[in-house]
């Protein structure tokens, strides 16, 4: 890949909106690639919610980790038995745990098409039934935040979840308003297939439709593919958990979300042509440099590439192919950065374009004093 060698650094909205559209159009926007060559997708990562220590949501007579991974397990098997060429990845087919981040760390690094959360819904009103299927984003309801709380609850089984989460408390509504800013990139593709999906369950499955909704998902926050976590139903419903206990039932949710998965990828392989790759679109980031420009934001988001106890040379092997990079000495560590912007969203993109060369970077919040701040306070003082 080729490595963009000037970041972006006090720039213009408008010449910023056309960098972005560009990126999105070369990922997954419908459009006709220069060779003609047709996009396919190739790859999904389908994750069972909860597991080992974490058993989710439970029933009468069953936990939501078991027919979470039931499922997912018939779903990878049905596409694999009837669409050659699909690489199916499962962030687990064993009952172990595995921390949210490293579920979209698996679907990242596989750089995965899509990316499938499957869970299952519980509720104090045990008539409550139903599917509902998630992408990520504010909630809109009450309801919806109580469904993302149980959910994201999972990180509380993770060492330091409030470090690797940037303060974030599954617990707090006010923890949620960092969703408002973090608008998934793929979103509506993501609401595309989560509409698929439910149509399946409720024409093939019989199933009640609760409808596509958004919350804030921890474990759709940083994939960077169309993403959905599908709730297939309610354990805490006697009539609902002995349909998704059973081999039966399961096969029929399964089926669902594979004929809706069968559906998108025909949708976007028969009507659009995709670039096969991202081409660095350096002299449009050359244009977009304007030194002239003010950032009046109270907080600037950058991409961290490196960090270490003594300094780094800019000259380094390390930094070859990277330029504009940006010091910072805080709490006696020099943190080097790429890009800056305040769009957080901005800076996801960015760090894509960079993340072969740079598989652990990650995306900081520098105040404008020089002080770094964590994701969440960075958030609260831009809402401000």
């Amino acid at each position: 890949m080729v490595f963009i060698d000037i970041f972006f650094k006090q720039k213009k909205d408008q010449f910023l909106s056309l960098l972005l559209t560009i990126s999105l159009l070369l990922l997954y926007s419908i459009t006709y690639s220069q060779n003609g060559e047709k996009y396919l997708l190739k790859t999904i990562v389908i994750d069972a919610g909860h597991g080992g220590l974490d058993n989710g949501t439970s029933g009468k007579q069953s936990k939501e980790k078991d027919i979470a991974l039931s499922i997912s397990l018939k779903l990878g098997n049905l596409i694999k038995e009837n669409i050659p060429g699909v690489n199916v990845i499962y962030t687990r087919d064993t009952d172990v745990f595995i921390p949210l981040n490293e579920r979209a760390d698996i679907a990242n690094k596989n750089k995965a098409d899509l990316f499938i959360s499957i869970h299952c819904n519980g509720n104090p009103n045990s008539y409550a039934s139903g599917t509902e299927t998630y992408a990520m984003g504010l909630h809109k309801t009450d309801g919806n935040l109580e469904v993302a709380k149980i959910e994201n609850s999972a990180i509380l089984f993770e060492e330091d979840y409030s470090t690797k989460y940037e303060g974030f408390d599954p617990n707090s509504a006010e923890s949620y308003i960092i969703f408002k800013f973090l608008q998934n990139t793929f979103l509506q593709q993501s609401l595309n297939y989560a509409s698929f999906v439910q149509d399946q369950f409720e024409t093939r499955a019989q199933r009640k439709n609760r409808g596509v909704k958004q919350a804030g998902f921890l474990v759709l926050w940083k994939t960077t593919m169309p993403s959905v976590l599908i709730e297939v139903g309610f354990l805490t419903n006697p009539k609902e958990e002995l349909f998704l206990v059973s081999n039966e039932g399961q096969d029929y949710i399964a089926s669902a979300i594979y004929r809706a998965f069968k559906d998108y990828k025909s949708m976007i392989e028969e009507k659009s042509h995709f670039a096969s790759k991202i081409e660095t679109p350096d002299t449009i980031v050359d244009n977009i440099n304007d030194e002239n420009s003010v950032n009046i934001s109270p907080v600037s988001f950058k991409v961290q590439i490196a960090s270490a106890r003594n300094p780094i040379s800019f000259d380094s092997e390390y930094f070859k192919g990277i330029s504009n990079i940006e010091e910072y000495k805080i709490d006696n560590i020099y943190k080097y950065t790429v890009g800056s912007s305040a769009d957080y969203n901005e800076m996801v993109i960015l760090k894509k374009t960079i993340e072969d060369k740079f598989p652990d970077a990650f995306i900081i919040a520098i105040e404008n004093s020089g002080k770094q701040l964590s994701l969440t306070e960075a958030f609260k003082l831009v809402n401000q």
